[in-house]
């Protein structure tokens, strides 16, 4: 019986019932333990050790290093961890995918979990239509659970059958006798499959169904198994590919450092799977040169040794390593906080939906401080005598009103993709509070642009204010700027435990403070004390500063919203 198509089709299915019970149960874990995760990363500081427990303790959980370094660079690139930090973290998340290995060891081939993955499925169930997102949450995780060792049952029942298709094992057999030849090509197979897969995890769980059917040795697997340390290099570097200079830089250290490990591995590689086999016979087991049995605790026991001793020698290096990425992604730019863009969602979606809130409420303070920055723009304005800086300031302003507006359709868009994918409570709380602030922020940027607009009017007019005048602008304007300037801690701090006493106080001062300009306003026009033109370009000034503080304490309002 040949393998038709359909098999194959059905080994596809296997794999993606496989990759979609990890997606769901990495989903359901980062929705029940969401808070705590973002405790650990905010909590990390430039202790190896600490982040390194931090990787692994990461990647346990989503069960994919390829997510986890993905996760990092997303994080190093929203500013949530430095590059330094982000080195340990990395070498953590190695260790971490070895949990896979042993789970499927000790689980996936010694017992036949697949059978207890309907009764799981069966008590998740009642969970997944309760109203509560917690409970919700937990039916998820029990059932991507069960997902995760059906996919592999029938991965294992979906391989070609060896005795029925023995030109496969023919095929492979021509490569296995080939000495070192052999080990670079099973590494590349390795590779190869990682980066199609896009989970080491699921190509781990490939390699031992292969050395469970007789496929390949110990020796092929293990070349397997560094392969899918280069692979999981690849999705990471991609997502780089479009993040700003710090999110490649860490990128580039999760390659060096696969890399390097892969290399020094490939120098001993004999003679460390020969270790490994010795200790296993030595200690009463079977040989995984002999008995394919026997395969799954080795190339488990390689995985992990391989990966703690590559973390235990390079760990000592991070300065260097960190040096060596500097050097081969240089900054080009010498004044990047100039540089108004979309800095922290380039890299597109980060694993869960949950922290890409997270990333879009960086990207949203990053916003917060330009529009603060174009209002200090038109404050120097007010003062600037030469031309030549005049208008450059107002160029300026006019520049940062034009990607003002794009980047708040930008983050709408960001957002409204986060918002197809499933989130906690508050998780959609923050999403419309998240939805608001970029909408009152782009108000801010105009505002500040109808500012400069009349500061640029009364330049051309040659229109002069009286010194009285000017005084009681400047005291507007500081209003404003301290208004300005609240709102940006507000955002600084978690939603949960802002608090608008301060903003409202300013907000009032700044009401009253128009209403008592507006009414001397009218007493002076009816009195002449300047002219029309002159009256009509004050009025625009701190009518405009009022209705910007509006959009300001907004801000505060949706902040506060989150925590009701």
């Amino acid at each position: 019986m040949q393998y038709s198509f359909f098999d194959f089709l059905s080994l596809v299915g296997s794999l993606g019932l496989f990759l979609y019970g990890m997606k769901m149960m990495s989903e359901a874990l980062q929705k029940v333990a969401g808070n705590k995760m973002r405790a650990i990363l905010s909590a990390m500081t430039s202790n190896r050790v600490l982040g390194i427990l931090t990787g692994f303790l990461v990647t346990a959980m989503v069960q994919s290093s390829s997510a986890t370094t993905v996760m990092i660079v997303s994080f190093v690139n929203a500013g949530l961890i430095t590059l330094k930090e982000s080195i340990g973290v990395i070498m953590g998340a190695n260790i971490g995918t070895t949990v896979t290995g042993w789970i499927i060891t000790l689980f996936g081939f010694k017992v036949k979990i697949s059978a207890y993955s309907l009764p799981l499925i069966g008590l998740g169930l009642p969970f997944i239509f309760s109203k509560s997102g917690t409970r919700r949450s937990y039916g998820e995780l029990l059932i991507g659970f069960a997902l995760i060792f059906m996919g592999l049952e029938y991965l294992k029942e979906s391989v070609p059958n060896i005795q029925e298709n023995p030109e496969i094992l023919s095929f492979l057999h021509k490569y296995t006798d080939s000495g070192f030849f052999t080990t670079l090509l099973f590494l590349g197979i390795g590779t190869l499959l990682t980066v199609i897969v896009q989970s080491s995890s699921a190509t781990m769980a490939l390699t031992f169904v292969m050395c469970n059917e007789g496929w390949i040795e110990f020796s092929q697997a293990a070349a397997m198994v560094l392969g899918e340390n280069i692979g999981t290099t690849i999705t990471a570097n991609i997502a780089s590919s479009v993040g700003n200079i710090s999110a490649k830089r860490a990128a580039r250290v999760h390659l060096i450092f696969n890399m390097l490990g892969v290399a020094w591995m490939l120098a001993l590689f004999n003679n460390y799977t020969g270790l490994i086999d010795t200790i296993i016979t030595r200690n009463g087991g079977a040989s995984p040169n002999e008995n394919p049995a026997a395969i799954p605790v080795a190339l488990s026991i390689f995985h992990t040794s391989f990966n703690i001793i590559n973390v235990l020698i390079f760990v000592w290096f991070t300065p260097l390593i960190q040096k060596v990425v500097e050097y081969m992604v240089p900054n080009r730019t010498k004044d990047s906080d100039e540089e108004f863009r979309l800095k922290y969602i380039t890299t597109g979606m980060l694993s869960t939906s949950e922290l890409s809130i997270l990333q879009a409420k960086k990207e949203v303070q990053f916003y917060a401080k330009h529009t603060t920055k174009m209002f200090g723009f038109v404050r120097k304005m007010m003062h600037e005598e030469k031309d030549k800086k005049f208008n450059k300031l107002f160029s300026k302003v006019q520049k940062y009103e034009g990607i003002s507006d794009n980047v708040e359709v930008e983050i709408t868009n960001y957002l409204t993709q986060v918002s197809q994918y499933k989130l906690s409570e508050l998780g959609r709380k923050r999403l419309r509070a998240m939805l608001k602030l970029a909408g009152d922020l782009e108000s801010v940027a105009d505002c500040n642009f109808n500012l400069a607009r009349s500061v640029n009017r009364m330049k051309e007019k040659n229109v002069k204010l009286k010194k009285s005048a000017m005084e009681k602008l400047e005291l507007m304007f500081n209003l404003a700027e301290e208004a300005l300037s609240v709102m940006r801690e507000n955002l600084q701090q978690d939603e949960l435990v802002v608090s608008l006493t301060k903003a409202r106080l300013l907000e009032d001062q700044i009401n009253n403070y128009r209403n008592q300009l507006k009414s001397e306003h009218l007493d002076n026009l009816a009195n002449n004390v300047y002219s029309y033109e002159a009256g009509i370009i004050f009025n625009d000034l701190f009518s405009e500063c009022e209705k910007l503080a509006d959009y300001v304490i907004n801000v505060s309002e949706a902040l506060e919203e989150v925590g009701m």
